[in-house]
Parts: structure tokens; C-alpha cells; sequence
């Protein structure tokens, strides 16, 4: 049984104060109370990255973004209340309370329910791009097979995922496949399951997706195989079934500092000046979960993106959410990117 003493924060913390609190306690909640105990409000990391999406500076007090009407239940109050709750508003813990309103326990979602686990998740790696921005190194080697802290990046890759509890793998290859599929195998001299989609023609970063043989029961997760993150993936498939979203992309903000004053006008006035300001905009990160149904929208005869996906997910209508990323993230697609990947790797991946 996970305590919940670690969980509990006061109602003067910050964000980031919060944040390390839900990283670092099996429950991940952060419970808030004020100088007597009493329970304030509540903190998931979903809370978190929804604050992100607002632009909210993680030095900011937890009253940011804290829910302060979470649900609870009473001490003397059945388990099955606390199901039926947790059932009900699709949420994964619940404060239970004494008559004062401290926090005397937690219940956990996964008390009650057989909730589907890391080991029966699907993870897609899109391993067959050519790479031409690291050439000469991926004229004899495929981008993913390149060394970067005493071993292939992909290797790197599955193993974050396998210390997480992901076990199974598909992985879609085209250059070089060969040399992928000899070091890696089934993955049993990984821990892990891993199978092969090869790609004749160029299918785009969803069009592979059309050449899987079994269709995965539930969400899945479809990832770029050059990258380099620390994301909590049981995490995003949280927040993906919270939001009920057929379609979930990982994002990040990405800063540009325009190299001129920029000048507002309205009609032939001036309105003002901004010198050389900085833009920030949310960008595709390359990480995504998707629903099984998601799959119906993918054609098989011709290449396909996606961003095509995303988009006529939009056009008719369909649920999908963005999860903003706040860990460690690489995309190891240039030079000065992979100079950078061999500096940080072993201050990042112990």
C-alpha cells in the first residue's frame, strides 16, 4: 500500500513544488491543505499540463491550478463508494477524509478495477526513415542505429519504455531494415516482445500503421524512433482515456526570437513597436496514443502523415487532446542535435 503523507503539500506551495511531489509518490496527486490539516484541493498531473496549455509559469502558486472541489469520501464510507465515484467522473484517486476534512487514506482506481497495464499497451516505433540530415554517418547506418551513450538510440528508446512496464513492441523499418532486425530480434535479449511492419514504398509518419497485422485491443502509443525523452508514458495514456480522445499528441513550446522590430498597424496606423520579440507556439513533438478506431482513417495505398491524421480527426469532429510535455525531450535529427544528445545522455539516462 502507497502512504499518502508524501502526497500532501501546503496551500502555499508552487507548481513545481506540486509537480515534484506527483512524480516522486505512487499516488501520483498532490493533496493541499491549509495550516490546520484540512484538505484545500487536489493536484493530478493532468491539472499540470492543462495549466501548460494556459501558459502558466510553473513558479506560479498551486492554487493555479488545483481543483479545490475534488471528490472524496468519508472514512466510514464503503470501498464501493469510492469506486462508484471514481467510476463515475473517470478519475484515478480519491482523498477520503475524516469529519475535520484531513485526509486520513487514498484510494486508488486500481484497487477496485482491472485496469489494463503497461504489458498489454502496444508501442509503435517508426524506425525507417533515411535520415539525410546526419549524413555521412546514416550512409551506412540507419538513423536509430546510431551510438549515443554506449548504445543504439532505439535501444535507448525500448529500454525507457521497458523500465516503465511496456513489453510489447512493433517496430516499422525500411532502410537498412536488416541491420535493425538483427541487433534487436524478438526482443528477448531485451525483456521485451518486438515484431516487424516493413515498408515497401513510402507510407509518412501514420501511413506503417496501415501494414499492422493485429489490431491493438486499446489505446496505443506511436512514437518517432530518434527521439530522446523522459515522459511518464503511463501518464499520457492516462490523460488520454481521461480526456476520451481517439487521438492524443504530445507537444512542447518552442521559442523564436524575431531578428527585427516588429511594427502593429491598424488600417495605415502605427498602433506599436515591439523590438526583436520573442514567439512562442506549441509544436508536435512526435509522440502520439491513439484509439484502435483511429486505424479506419488510415489508407494503405498511399503516403500518409500525422498531421493528415490530426486533421481529418478535426474535420469530422473527433475528440483528440494535446500533452504538453514538461520532461527532457531530444529530436535527434541534426548535427548540433546528436553533439548535444552524446553531452547531456549521461546526465539525463543513468
Amino acid at each position: 500500500m502507497v502512504r499518502f503523507e508524501p502526497a500532501i503539500i501546503s496551500d502555499g506551495s508552487s507548481i513545481r513544488e506540486a509537480l515534484t511531489v506527483i512524480e516522486s509518490n505512487g499516488l501520483q496527486i498532490a493533496l493541499v491543505v491549509d495550516a490546520d490539516g484540512v484538505l484545500t484541493g487536489t493536484v493530478t498531473d493532468g491539472d499540470i499540463r492543462r495549466g501548460m496549455l494556459s501558459g502558466i509559469d510553473f513558479n506560479a502558486g498551486v492554487d493555479k491550478v488545483m481543483n479545490r472541489s475534488p471528490r472524496t469520501v468519508g472514512a466510514d464510507a464503503p470501498p464501493a463508494a469510492a469506486r462508484a465515484l471514481m467510476n463515475k467522473h473517470r478519475i484515478h484517486q480519491i482523498p477520503v477524509l475524516d469529519v475535520r476534512g484531513r485526509v486520513t487514506d487514498v484510494r486508488m482506481i486500481e484497487d477496485f478495477l482491472d485496469v489494463p497495464e503497461a504489458t498489454d499497451t502496444t508501442v509503435f516505433l517508426m524506425a525507417g526513415g533515411l535520415g539525410t540530415r546526419l549524413r555521412p554517418i546514416t550512409d551506412t547506418i540507419p538513423k536509430p542505429m546510431i551510438n549515443v551513450g554506449g548504445k543504439p538510440i532505439l535501444e535507448s528508446i525500448i529500454g525507457n519504455f521497458s523500465s516503465q512496464g511496456f513489453v510489447r513492441f512493433v517496430l516499422s523499418v525500411k532502410y537498412k531494415a536488416e541491420m535493425i532486425r538483427e541487433h534487436f530480434g524478438d526482443g528477448t535479449r531485451f525483456g521485451v516482445e518486438i515484431t516487424y511492419v516493413e515498408e515497401i514504398d513510402r507510407k509518412g509518419t501514420a501511413g506503417s500503421l496501415s501494414l499492422l497485422s493485429q489490431r491493438p485491443s486499446g489505446p496505443f502509443i506511436v512514437m518517432n524512433g530518434d527521439l530522446l525523452t523522459t515522459v511518464n508514458f503511463k501518464q499520457l495514456i492516462a490523460f488520454h482515456r481521461e480526456h476520451n480522445a481517439v487521438a492524443t499528441m504530445c507537444v512542447r513550446e518552442y521559442s523564436f526570437k524575431v531578428p527585427y522590430g516588429v511594427i502593429i498597424t491598424e488600417d495605415h496606423r502605427i498602433t506599436s513597436l515591439q523590438e526583436k520579440p520573442t514567439h512562442t507556439a506549441l509544436v508536435n513533438a512526435g509522440i502520439y496514443v491513439l484509439d484502435p478506431a483511429a486505424l479506419d482513417r488510415i489508407p494503405a495505398d498511399r503516403q500518409y502523415d500525422m498531421t493528415d491524421l490530426f486533421n481529418e480527426l478535426l474535420e469530422t469532429n473527433r475528440q483528440t487532446a494535446a500533452f504538453p510535455l514538461h520532461e527532457y525531450w531530444l529530436d535527434i535529427g541534426r548535427m548540433e542535435d546528436l553533439e548535444r544528445a552524446h553531452v547531456e545522455y549521461s546526465g539525463i539516462f543513468p
